[in-house]
């Protein structure tokens, strides 16, 4: 991080997350800088009033509010009741682990957010742009956490809230500690924005060279044929073209409905779709077990695919393997169980390729909700080559996968430093760490190789 320099006086607080500020800052409790919760949409309003909508799945600490549904007063789901205006700032109250907190910034007319939320609204002596930045610090997420209860569904009550420490500098230094991290904050977002941008290319790649092989093979010469499924299209003239519920062992099996409720490691793992990252591995954070007697009619097998049937995820896909240990898997997931005619491997990257995405899409037009239930998925066209084709293409597109993936990780872990950088800038700045009074925004020449610098 660069130099910046500190206040020349501190004085001890007795927070146990920050120990010293500056001399000349006051330490107060929420409540008495901020409000909360001020308005409400009233239940009798309108039915045909459109609102735009905020829910906590759509709020990030760093990205802020990414989305934001416009629907109709009577159609909207009743926690939609919390009426916000610019300069607020909404943190969850629900599920905290999410660190769901985020600025309001010129918001739509009508704009409501879930009551998960609170809305936060600065009194006259604290500055909105500095609260905003106040409320994503470390020290203020970590309290939130840390005053939650529950373990599966923690939670902070709007007085527990209410009661967590902040500080407040005098307000011509809140805007210009404000000033210094809009700018500063959209330097390190820009980047961010860049490699992600990479990110996607390199995705895109991917699924290239996925969906060519699992569907032309590795070798170009070969005559093709019609596969008689519009977005399969031409495949090998030698392979076959079957539904999947003609290459698997068994039929395809809905997983267990039980509440995801135990953390013991000596009992089989419960896989849920969230569980799993793009990457195809588990979450451990996210562990959650099943009694024995319970998970034994779902156990899992190596190289059985699981297939999600509903809701953000439908379609995503996961295969195990026994390195994972004992497991078994949730009723919105289906499990797929191959015969000797399909490799697992091979099925799986097909579930990676663009052509299944396409099956998909056109599996949702027919439907009124996002929903693919097992029979749907039994009558999947999937390409089969002879077993070991399907083997070679696994061996050679492992090779090719490899190389992309170490260079996906590497842009992550920039993203990820990128990310921390920008946390501990905004804590450092907000707590006083680092004295920012005098800093001037340089020119666009500069402030490049400034930034370039810091991350050289």
């Amino acid at each position: 991080m660069e130099n910046y320099p500190a206040y020349r006086k501190y004085k001890q607080t007795r927070c146990a997350w920050l120990k010293e500020i500056p001399e000349h800052w006051d330490f107060k409790r929420l409540k008495n800088v901020a409000t909360h919760n001020d308005e409400t949409l009233d239940e009798r309003a309108d039915p045909d009033l459109e609102i735009k909508y905020v829910d906590i799945s759509s709020v990030s600490l760093v990205n802020g509010i990414e989305k934001i549904e416009a629907m109709p007063f009577e159609k909207s789901p009743s926690r939609a009741r919390r009426k916000v205006k610019d300069g607020d700032i909404i943190v969850s109250t629900v599920r905290t682990y999410l660190k769901a907190i985020a600025p309001v910034c010129e918001p739509p007319e009508n704009m409501v957010v879930s009551t998960g939320f609170a809305v936060v609204r600065p009194k006259e002596n604290l500055f909105s742009g500095f609260a905003g930045y106040l409320l994503q610090s470390n020290g203020f997420v970590g309290d939130v956490v840390a005053n939650s209860v529950g373990v599966s569904y923690p939670a902070i009550n709007a007085s527990d809230l209410a009661r967590i420490p902040v500080i407040e500098p005098p307000l011509e230094e809140q805007k210009a500690i404000a000033r210094f991290l809009d700018f500063k904050t959209a330097q390190i977002d820009a980047l961010i924005a860049k490699k992600k941008a990479l990110l996607d290319k390199l995705a895109e790649k991917r699924t290239a060279l996925i969906s060519h092989a699992v569907t032309k093979g590795l070798d170009s010469s070969v005559p093709m044929k019609d596969s008689k499924a519009a977005w399969l299209g031409h495949i090998p003239r030698h392979w076959e073209a079957k539904r999947l519920k003609f290459v698997i062992s068994e039929p395809l099996k809905y997983g267990a409905n039980e509440a995801a409720e135990l953390t013991d490691p000596e009992l089989p793992r419960y896989i849920r779709i969230t569980d799993v990252n793009d990457d195809g591995s588990l979450r451990e954070d996210t562990f959650r077990s099943l009694p024995q007697e319970i998970a034994d009619d779902y156990l899992l097998s190596d190289g059985d695919i699981l297939l999600a049937r509903s809701g953000a995820t439908v379609g995503k896909s996961f295969i195990y393997k026994p390195s994972w240990g004992m497991a078994a898997y949730a009723g919105y997931l289906i499990r797929a169980r191959m015969s000797d005619a399909m490799n697992p491997d091979f099925a799986y990257l097909f579930l990676q390729s663009s052509c299944y995405w396409q099956w998909l899409s056109s599996v949702f037009i027919q439907a009124t909700i996002q929903n693919v239930s097992a029979e749907k998925y039994a009558n999947l066209v999937i390409p089969v080559p002879p077993i070991n084709e399907q083997l070679s293409i696994v061996s050679r597109l492992l090779v090719q996968l490899k190389s992309i993936d170490v260079q996906r990780e590497r842009v992550g872990l920039v993203i990820d430093r990128l990310i921390e950088y920008r946390s501990a800038l905004i804590t450092n700045a907000v707590t006083g760490k680092i004295d920012v009074r005098g800093f001037q925004v340089p020119s666009a020449s500069a402030a490049k190789a400034q930034i370039q610098e810091e991350f050289a």
